[in-house]
């Protein structure tokens, strides 16, 4: 993670960070290790990676027809992201968050956006209002298409945004982390078929930003983070999964 005396990160680096996509700039990066890591990451969002999901190394040298180091470089990016957990004796498993887990995680995330909202409005100008508005616009576009995994990426693009544009860059590091955290959560316990967000309220959200309305903008923010906790099912599931079917099409 920079300091924070370095460069801030560009907004596409930050948006990578937080729904489990690594810039494909990183040093490292290979096509197919990417490739592992994107299916991963799309069969986790689309529901067909549960919770506790065993990943064998070797099902995936198959399958891609790779090397274990191959695979354990895309292994090693979505236990950073906190995508998978690598557990001693076990291997690769598609990370369980607890309740407990998931509580403190949406606690942190409240907090540190009831510190964002009023910045992003005491620093609006009409290009940081106009990249709002297109944000809102690439969200609705991908609701309209039914896109699951697109709704979760792009509902977390458009938090950290607000983060980019409340110029706090230490906020900003923390947000990217806690929102890759809720998105996996969101994920792995939202009823399949709903939404991250609901569009509504993102743009109720950018309208208060636009009118200046801090106590009502904070209060929202809040108030919508409730509502996607409260729409979770922490409950755990045991699902057998065909690893080949689950990441079929990637």
């Amino acid at each position: 993670m920079p300091s924070p005396g370095k460069r801030k990160p560009r907004k596409a680096e930050a948006a990578a960070i937080a729904v489990g996509a690594p810039a494909a700039t990183k040093r490292g990066t290979t096509a197919v290790d990417l490739r592992i890591y994107r299916a991963v990451v799309n069969a986790v969002m689309s529901h067909r990676l549960p919770p506790g999901t065993h990943l064998g190394e070797a099902d995936f040298c198959e399958l891609y027809q790779v090397s274990r180091t191959t695979v354990r470089k895309a292994l090693q990016r979505l236990a950073h992201d906190h995508i998978i957990e690598l557990r001693p004796n076990r291997g690769a498993v598609i990370a369980s968050p607890t309740p407990e887990e998931a509580r403190d995680i949406f606690a942190a995330r409240r907090a540190i956006e009831r510190e964002i909202v009023p910045l992003v409005i005491r620093n609006a100008t009409p290009a940081s209002l106009k990249q709002i508005r297109a944000a809102l616009h690439a969200e609705d576009q991908a609701r309209r298409t039914g896109d699951r995994a697109g709704w979760i990426r792009l509902g977390g693009e458009f938090h950290i945004l607000l983060a980019e544009l409340a110029g706090n860059q230490v906020l900003q590091r923390f947000m990217a982390e806690l929102v890759s955290r809720c998105s996996l959560i969101i994920a792995l316990y939202e009823a399949p078929g709903a939404t991250m967000c609901e569009n509504d309220e993102h743009q109720d959200l950018a309208t208060l930003i636009e009118q200046g309305k801090i106590k009502e903008a904070t209060h929202l923010i809040e108030h919508h983070l409730l509502e996607i906790e409260a729409r979770l099912h922490l409950n755990e599931q045991d699902k057998k999964v065909n690893l080949a079917e689950a990441l079929s099409g990637y």
